[in-house]
């Protein structure tokens, strides 16, 4: 049996023309809704809009301002892709702003550093700002981003899970 003797070649031009369209429709759709990772410098300099899926792995470090000490904060992003999860936070000294409480999750001491896991803090975004000396770093599935050599100290640094086209428009 000839290819061209199947039913849809039988129709006509117009309908093949409709089916293709709405195939091309249909496919866009589905690619510009598709989630993306961004992060973005001074609210709108694009510095990275990345595919994400559940297993992606995002790590914030930075030095804290007053303890001078390192912080890690480990984060995936939520079920529906949507937001982020802070699932737990390593540092190396006691202080202002960092989890200790039983209600903050599991604290344990990990050889010089203290380290507070099953977190579950739910975050729609994430909103950071550089700062002098802090060496604020994004890490995302091993790809590093050392955003205190990107930007000046005090700009403000936004993390975010958008569909594809939002990164077209932002």
């Amino acid at each position: 049996m000839c290819l061209l003797q199947l039913p849809f070649f039988k129709m006509n031009s117009k309908k093949i023309a409709s089916c293709i369209l709405i195939f091309v429709i249909l496919a866009a759709g589905w690619w510009l809704s598709e989630p993306r990772l961004c992060i973005y410098g001074n609210e709108r300099q694009k510095i990275v809009t990345m595919e994400v899926t559940p297993a992606t792995k995002l790590e914030i470090s930075f030095i804290h301002s007053v303890q001078k000490t390192l912080v890690e904060e480990f984060l995936t992003p939520d079920e529906e892709l949507k937001g982020f999860v802070l699932n737990s936070t390593r540092y190396h000294s006691f202080g202002v702003g960092l989890p200790f409480m039983a209600s903050d999750g599991a604290f344990r001491q990990e050889g010089n550093a203290f380290v507070m896991d099953d977190m579950n803090r739910h975050f729609r975004e994430l909103n950071l700002r550089t700062g002098v000396g802090t060496k604020l770093t994004v890490t995302v599935n091993e790809q590093k981003f050392e955003l205190y050599e990107m930007l000046e100290p005090g700009q403000k640094v936004d993390i975010v899970i958008v569909p594809r086209y939002k990164t077209l428009l932002r």
